[in-house]
């Protein structure tokens, strides 16, 4: 009994341990789960939450897979809400108005080779799914990594400008509604779109000036002007994307001087007193601006600047380790915000409590309290390969 008492108190305790999840199982799951019908796609709101942004994935190792992915940057468990397609090098816009985004987007009859056609596809915001289609003429859009205003609003939104290079330099111009192309406006030794007055755009020009453009009611070009020596080319070169302050561009070059453009009327006038972001103990060489979406603001007008302590000829696609607020109108720097790695693009959201959004090169997505420049959360690198554009709608 010595002998048998012990081996029936091990099955004993083994039946219990056998028995055991089988019986959490049963209470876990008491009934068989219902089927679920394929496909099956939740519907985004029509309205998209402010926390919601943008962030264009140019998918390096795959251009001709590129992406633009809706992201929740308050939610850390599940950030992505989904992806809309953005092939070869593509551009997008959003109109919330509309409930529609825009990509401007380039398709190879055998992939990568054979009968190109460039298009501007319309997606559904709730659905992410394409409603349309515009097909642009003459395969000439400009095929660059993605810079924002190669693709612009013009007139009230009905329209969009699109960039071309092949390499002469044109914007053809496409009414939205209507989906169909106006025209096309050469654009000789310029570059970029930026929306201007009522109905137009202007560009920066290779020779420092700047070229505004006035479209009538066709969208053909009803009158034009240059405005020489706004940038110097050779010693505070200008980035190309600015921040927007209603209808004031704010642009910063590559030693961190902040130029502002009006672009209210029909011709661009540059601001007077252009200033720098400041400097700052530590760089070495210095502090300068880096990355590839290096400045943002937000409601208030505050400047949103990202900044490298290693700053060189030729670093200012490098990214940036912090991201320095400036107050324009009292042209000084206010704080001065530590980022967790390596930066290559920023925004601000929109939100009643606005948070700085921070790409890292590595694919990590951090967000920051703007107010305090405190750290918030990370998405980790979940929702883009290669992040380097973000968007708010």
């Amino acid at each position: 009994m010595r002998l048998i008492a012990p081996v029936f108190a091990s099955a004993l305790g083994v039946a219990a341990l056998l028995s055991a999840p089988a019986a959490a199982a049963e209470n876990r799951f008491p009934q068989p789960l219902a089927e679920e019908s394929l496909p099956s796609v939740a519907k985004l709101p029509a309205e998209w939450p402010l926390s919601w942004v943008t962030i264009h994935d140019f998918h390096f190792n795959a251009i001709i897979d590129g992406r633009i992915a809706v992201v929740d940057t308050a939610n850390q468990v599940q950030p992505l809400k989904g992806l809309v397609r953005a092939s070869q090098f593509a551009n997008a816009l959003i109109a919330k108005d509309k409930g529609e985004i825009y990509t401007a987007e380039t398709f190879y009859t055998r992939l990568t080779r054979g009968e190109r056609t460039d298009a501007i596809t319309v997606w559904d915001m709730a659905t992410l799914q394409p409603k349309g289609e515009i097909v642009l003429p003459g395969g000439k859009r400009q095929q660059s990594v993605t810079y924002p205003h190669l693709f612009q609003f013009t007139n009230g939104g009905k329209w969009a400008l699109v960039a071309n290079f092949t390499p002469a330099q044109s914007v053809t111009v496409v009414d939205l509604a209507a989906r169909k192309v106006l025209g096309e406006i050469d654009l000789p030794g310029c570059s970029q779109i930026y929306p201007t007055g009522e109905r137009g755009f202007t560009s920066l020009c290779a020779d420092g000036s700047l070229f505004s453009v006035a479209l009538d009611a066709n969208g053909a070009a009803a009158s034009s002007k240059s405005v020489p020596k706004v940038q110097d080319i050779d010693n505070q070169a200008l980035f190309s994307t600015p921040a927007m302050v209603g209808k004031t561009a704010w642009f910063v070059s590559f030693h961190g001087m902040v130029q502002g453009f009006d672009l209210s009327g029909t011709v661009a006038k540059p601001l007077p007193g252009s200033f720098s972001v400041g400097t700052a103990e530590g760089g070495a060489p210095e502090w300068r601006p880096g990355g590839w979406q290096v400045i943002n603001a937000d409601a208030s007008g505050k400047l949103y600047v990202l900044m490298s302590p290693y700053g060189k000829e030729g670093s200012h696609k490098d990214g940036g380790t912090e991201v320095w607020v400036v107050d324009p109108a009292k042209k000084a720097r206010t704080m001065r915000i530590p980022l967790k790695g390596q930066t290559l693009a920023i925004a601000v959201t929109k939100e009643s409590t606005p948070h700085l959004v921070a790409a890292q090169a590595s694919g990590e997505i951090d967000i920051y309290d703007a107010a305090t420049g405190a750290f918030v959360r990370s998405l980790g690198a979940t929702v883009a390969a290669n992040p380097i554009l973000i968007q708010v709608p």
